[in-house]
């Protein structure tokens, strides 16, 4: 999968917007630019979503949360169709603030149709999507951060795995995730994880090669789905890491259900 890459079609997954992620610090916008730059043909952006680092308030009804929501993507949408850079919609979700999964294929009028998402086990999240069209990607799986409990595998609600992650500088954590793909037969993903666009020219980018042009996000969940991605864009640190890989949180395996598996996560990877 780490081979160099020989087409044309370079695609950013994992985007965080201000005023919908609260951690963000760019609009929508201000990534089009940049990555055009670069010469990426597309970017997903993937805003925190209801139980995730989102910066819009609960309290809102279900529609005008969607809206604002869906704002960041908008702004980078109208953008992009400026500049000649396919926008697309994707969203990450948070559960009991240790785990985080990327859902793609899915729109604006699906989640306003479903507002029980907000309440959505692991296992009705993977179901709902599936069942709509999309697809569920478990982000930087083993990210070991102060603000999180422990590292939870949900090991039968995702199609693949985000195996490099630019938003850590532990390349461990990526052996480990590319490692759990490998164990587990699942397709591997790479995101910059990008919050500010300041960092298109100041950090490392990533992402995913496609042999053929993504018109929709629904081909990018078709490539997904079958294991049809061409090859990662990544470091070359993450690419020969052999070191050793720390896990210092508690580790808990989950099956579809989110029924716990009493087994050690050593035997996932």
């Amino acid at each position: 999968m780490y081979t160099t890459h020989t087409v044309a079609y370079l695609y950013e997954t994992h985007l965080h917007t201000a005023g919908v992620s609260k951690c963000a610090v760019s609009g929508g916008a201000e990534y089009v630019a940049g990555y055009k730059e670069k010469g990426y043909s597309g970017i997903i952006v993937t805003d925190h979503f209801y139980n995730a680092n989102c910066a819009l308030s609960r309290k809102l009804p279900w529609d005008e949360w969607v809206n604002r929501f869906c704002l960041g993507y908008e702004r980078a949408k109208e953008e992009g169709d400026k500049q000649g850079l396919n926008v697309f919609f994707g969203w990450e979700e948070t559960f009991d603030g240790c785990d985080d999964y990327l859902v793609y294929g899915l729109d604006k009028q699906w989640l306003l149709g479903h507002p029980e998402a907000r309440f959505w086990t692991r296992g009705e999240q993977y179901r709902a999507v599936r069942e709509a069209g999309g697809c569920v990607v478990h982000a930087h799986p083993f990210r070991q951060r102060a603000y999180i409990p422990r590292i939870v595998l949900s090991v039968g609600c995702v199609d693949a795995i985000e195996a490099v992650n630019g938003g850590h500088e532990d390349v461990s954590y990526d052996a480990l995730a590319n490692r759990y793909a490998q164990k587990m037969g699942k397709p591997v993903t790479a995101g910059t994880d990008i919050h500010d666009a300041q960092d298109i020219y100041y950090g490392l980018l990533f992402g995913i090669y496609s042999e053929k042009k993504l018109e929709s996000i629904q081909d990018y969940v078709s490539i997904v789905l079958n294991n049809e991605i061409s090859s990662l864009k990544m470091d070359t640190a993450r690419l020969n890491y052999y070191g050793t890989e720390d896990v210092r949180l508690p580790v808990e395996i989950r099956d579809e259900n989110d029924r716990i598996i009493k087994k050690h996560w050593k035997e996932y990877v």
